[in-house]
């Protein structure tokens, strides 16, 4: 081989700015073997040495290990396909990184108490399938040993808390905030009062999408109400009270009044329950869903019309 084509360490440190030091440590691990030796034993290297170099520092930078880019250069593994996998793996560092940064941000803006920090370790070191475990779980416990609407259930089932891949400070101040409540013993009491209430509702038609429709109307007709000033004891409250009730009443099919009239009253106490209303406010800032308008007032007004005519007959709707 002619020696002009050979390079000795130094000459290779010049031509690529990596130091002697990491050029012979990168040959004593076999990322760039010498070609030859010199007669005084040294190391000498051909043309492919430059462009071994030039990659391993490329593959090194982008922070591959050594091992992998020996098995590249030497062509038992493929470029791409290491790139690739490497790629995916930056892509989940990533996601860390930017939860771990929203955690810090979190903390620094709230100052959390220990359990909140407890659960703020947990959301920056669980991975999304545990996270969504840890809810799953509650509500599997929330269930257990419960006869409820199936419906009811695969409705809390489907509604998960995803965080992005960059939350907002607020997105992890609600998981966290989400995280506590699923870990509250009266919200599971009213979870399962709710499941159980809904398990007896007075028809058995699919009514998920009824209840919307209903939810609606009733809201409607009692922000007019609100905004005509028209109070929940008043004989007009108590009329409106009625029509809404009818409402319910024909599309469930229901011809007893007083028993739909007691069974809803139920239903909306445990709807107004402020941890309830707290579930699915905190979900939808985590989700980044938009806010829903809050039933609590709609809720509240009917509840006061039901509680009065439950002192006494009301149109002989009430025993």
């Amino acid at each position: 081989m002619d020696s002009d084509t050979l390079y000795s360490i130094g000459e290779l440190s010049r031509r690529t700015g990596l130091t002697v030091k990491t050029i012979r440590f990168y040959s004593d691990k076999g990322i760039v073997p010498p070609t030859d030796r010199s007669p005084a034993g040294y190391r000498l290297y051909g043309l492919d040495a430059l462009a071994r170099l030039d990659l391993a520092r490329t593959l090194r930078d982008l922070g591959l290990d050594l091992a992998t880019v020996r098995r590249v250069l030497d062509r038992e593994a493929s470029l791409p396909d290491v790139t690739e996998a490497h790629a995916n793996a930056l892509d989940v560092q990533i996601r860390t990184l930017r939860l771990r940064r929203a955690v810090l941000r979190a903390i620094a803006r709230r100052g959390p108490t220990p359990m909140e920090m407890d659960l703020m370790h947990r959301l920056a070191t669980l991975s999304q399938a545990e996270r969504r475990r840890l809810v799953s779980g509650f509500i599997d416990d929330a269930f257990k040993g419960l006869h409820s609407n199936p419906e009811f259930v695969t409705l809390m089932r489907s509604a998960m808390p995803e965080l992005p891949d960059d939350p907002t400070p607020e997105q992890v101040e609600a998981w966290v905030e989400f995280a506590g409540l699923c870990q509250n013993a009266d919200f599971r009491v009213t979870l399962r009062r709710t499941a159980e209430e809904q398990a007896e509702e007075p028809s058995r038609q699919d009514v998920g999408a009824l209840h919307d429709a209903l939810n609606q109307a009733m809201r409607e007709r009692i922000d007019e109400a609100v905004s005509a000033g028209l109070l929940p004891a008043s004989a007009q409250g108590a009329s409106l009270a009625d029509s809404l009730v009818g409402l319910y009443a024909h599309a469930f099919g229901h011809s007893d009044e007083s028993d739909l009239r007691r069974w809803l009253l139920a239903r909306l106490q445990t709807t107004a329950d402020p941890h309830a209303e707290r579930y699915w406010q905190l979900l939808a800032t985590i989700n980044g869903w938009p806010a829903s308008p809050t039933l609590a007032p709609v809720y509240s007004w009917f509840t006061a019309v039901f509680a009065k005519s439950d002192d006494g007959p009301h149109d002989g709707l009430m025993p």
